[in-house]
């Protein structure tokens, strides 16, 4: 190669080089200005981001104490809760267990009360009721014999057969 073709062919490369340079500065140019405008819009918006991060901080400060409280009450209502149940099972178990001796105590009084009654009834029969028969018998049988002294004899054997018949 020739010393003018190599010194054409550096010459050539030189240029696109300044070329690139050149387009290399135009890319950071636009580059900090775009770095610039985006700060720009940083700025404006940090201020709005702080009042945010703020608020939120302070409601998450409030927030934790209403759940501190919240909770706080949750666990005195449970404990009330469960205080009120383990009485409210003793009382039920108390009225349980009285009822249950109320009901044995019934059922005792209306065994007696039945067994009484059974006795007067059968005192009543005993007493009242044989002798009532036993004077019916005697009254039957003085009506039957005042009965044949009134009619007189039978005046048939037929009659008299009929009349023992009843009698019997």
């Amino acid at each position: 190669m020739s010393q003018d073709t190599l010194l054409v062919l550096m010459t050539l490369f030189v240029a696109i080089t300044a070329i690139s340079f050149v387009g290399q500065a135009i890319a950071l140019f636009r580059l900090a200005k775009t770095t610039n405008e985006m700060k720009q819009r940083v700025e404006a918006f940090l201020p709005k981001a702080e009042k945010l991060i703020t608020t939120a901080e302070a409601t998450i400060a409030e927030s934790r104490a209403q759940i501190l409280q919240i909770t706080t009450n949750a666990n005195e209502v449970l404990a009330m809760t469960k205080t009120q149940l383990t009485r409210v099972d003793a009382l039920v178990a108390d009225a349980s267990a009285r009822a249950k001796t109320q009901m044995d105590r019934a059922e005792m009084v209306l065994e007696d009360t039945l067994t009484r009654v059974h006795s007067t009834v059968n005192s009543v029969h005993g007493t009242i009721l044989r002798p009532l028969r036993e004077i019916t018998g005697v009254a039957a049988g003085v009506k039957a014999a005042v009965s044949h002294l009134l009619k007189g004899a039978p005046a048939s054997v037929a009659q008299a057969t009929t009349d023992e018949e009843m009698f019997i």
